[in-house]
């Protein structure tokens, strides 16, 4: 190496040091590489108050995605910050055990200053509905929203348009949608002869749409999909958690069969930002975030995506920010993300992009463009022959600006590199208090019984129609004054107050007001 590259080492060797020397608290992410068997002595790092300025961890598979959000994890949950995470291979659920130390593992280590220790990290197991051995999430038809239903379904914007006065109908006429089963049975009604002048009404809704919504709530049942919407509804606020140590409590959503049911994946994670957007207060900028959100697969979520969708997911990466949660994306290209949202994520940690075809190469050029300047003479080379666990990183310093662009050896997770032991799943879920708050599945009454119930009702009116003989209506008695109200009125009042229809009005009135930036609202 020439006295040329020296300076330009040692150029680099200072600009990451100084950029990269934080005063508050910060996730250790590893060491600058100046060649792929040299180091420099420079740590590289993201500050833990810029965490709710959200962020990206992209690469091709295989390269160490995983294993950087497993370091990320861990040290989250060491300083106190609660963890949102999905498990797509369950690789992560290794968390809850400590890893398990070896030579190779510790010589690494030594190359980043990092003093390894084998640790374990308190995690909460969670699964979408019935699909996996964790804590059920399910969520009401009627909270989850048309603007996401439209996504998991892939219907057009005039279909989207038509499944939101659907649910209009179903808040006005009284009929919970609790799960699919509802929403079906509302959309039969509304192609039958019972329903057709209620459709007719609604104006918009054609019957043909009705009939392509009813037949894509078919697929997306026989898919699986049931076991998402129901009761109980989770509640997004207990994901920001702290374990009786202090260390942030770590959610992790088991996703198996994935690649069957994707948009469910992605518009459920989204409809989890957007309630925790609705449910936690805002907070403004802190010194560690209130929760860091892991949004794995995100390319799911942004693919064949309408352009308002899209505008609604940048939105609420926008705002979220001020109830404290920073949200990673974490995909394979920084392509797979918007520019509306792309813009926003302060932290990048890129690793391995491959070029062997025509469209790779230009997804390489387009991941070079998205970087501040930096100090290498061809930033795309080094993002190809990046190692596993390499990367190369950016962050937004205390000030709010980037830091120099950095070739990084990450560090080693501390706690188990694959999944955890079976039985110690089974026993982590059975000892959650989260375990009975949501375990069993609650079937109450809602828009399928009701209807039923009406079209029951419907016939034995018709049936004693038919047979009775029509008598003289008396004249009605004069109207006596208004009595004063006595304690046994009072007590009927109470019990209409308390009663379950009452109950349904109120939370039909109050889920109209609280469905926000995707029409969603809790009941």
């Amino acid at each position: 190496m020439g006295a040329t590259d020296d300076a330009a080492d040692q150029e680099l060797t200072e600009a990451v040091r100084a950029g990269y020397a934080f005063d508050g608290a910060a996730l250790e992410l590893g060491g600058l590489m100046l060649a792929p068997d040299r180091l420099a002595d420079v740590p590289v790092r993201i500050p833990t108050a810029m965490l709710n300025r959200h962020g990206l961890v992209a690469g091709a598979t295989g390269t160490g995605k995983t294993r950087t959000l497993q370091l990320m994890v861990e040290q989250l949950s060491a300083q106190g910050v609660p963890v949102f995470a999905a498990d797509i291979k369950g690789d992560l659920s290794g968390l809850a055990q400590a890893g398990q130390p070896s030579e190779k593992l510790s010589a690494r280590a030594a190359t980043v200053g990092q003093e390894w220790t084998a640790t374990g990290f308190p995690v909460e197991f969670y699964a979408i509905g019935a699909m996996g051995s964790g804590i059920p999430l399910r969520v009401t038809m009627s909270a989850f929203g048309p603007t996401l239903l439209s996504k998991v379904l892939g219907l057009n914007d005039t279909q989207e348009s038509s499944l939101g006065l659907v649910f209009h109908y179903a808040d006005r006429a009284g009929l919970p949608l609790l799960d699919l089963a509802d929403l079906r049975a509302v959309v039969a009604h509304l192609l039958s002869d019972e329903g057709k002048v209620e459709l007719k009404e609604l104006g918009g809704l054609s019957s043909a749409t009705a009939g392509v919504i009813l037949r894509e709530l078919i697929g997306l049942e026989d898919q699986g999909g049931d076991v998402f919407f129901g009761e109980p509804e989770f509640e997004s606020a207990d994901l920001v958690q702290l374990a009786p140590d202090g260390r942030g409590l770590i959610s992790l959503v088991e996703l198996p069969q994935l690649q069957d049911r994707p948009a469910i994946f992605s518009t459920f994670l989204m409809w989890l930002l957007a309630d925790l957007f609705h449910d936690l207060p805002e907070v403004g900028d802190v010194d560690k975030p209130k929760l860091v959100f892991f949004f794995d697969e995100a390319h799911l979520l942004f693919a064949d995506a309408s352009k308002a969708f899209l505008d609604q997911v940048a939105q609420t990466v926008r705002l979220i920010r001020s109830k404290g949660v920073g949200v990673f994306f974490v995909t394979q290209s920084p392509t797979d993300v918007p520019d509306d949202v792309l813009a926003q994520l302060g932290s990048r940690v890129q690793h391995q992009l491959r070029a062997h075809t025509p469209n790779d190469a230009k997804a390489l050029k387009a991941t070079v463009a998205t970087y501040p300047t930096s100090g290498y003479a061809d930033l795309g080379a080094v993002i190809t022959g990046l190692g596993i666990g390499e990367a190369i990183v950016t962050v937004m310093d205390e000030r709010g600006a980037p830091t120099p662009v950095a070739w990084t050896r990450l560090r080693a997770p501390e706690s188990r590199m694959d999944p955890c032991d079976p039985d110690l799943l089974t026993a982590a879920v059975a000892a959650s208090p989260r375990a009975t708050k949501y375990g069993a599945a609650i079937d109450r009454e809602s828009a399928r019984e009701l209807l039923a119930t009406r079209l029951e009702q419907g016939a034995a009116k018709q049936a004693q129609e038919s047979t009775q003989v029509q008598v003289p209506v008396p004249k009605p008695a004069k109207r006596a004054a208004p009595k004063k109200a006595s304690p046994r009125d009072d007590g009927i009042v109470d019990q209409v107050v308390g009663s379950a229809a009452f109950k349904d009005f109120m939370r039909t009135a109050a889920r109209e007001i609280a469905r926000g930036m995707f029409k969603t609202g809790r009941r």
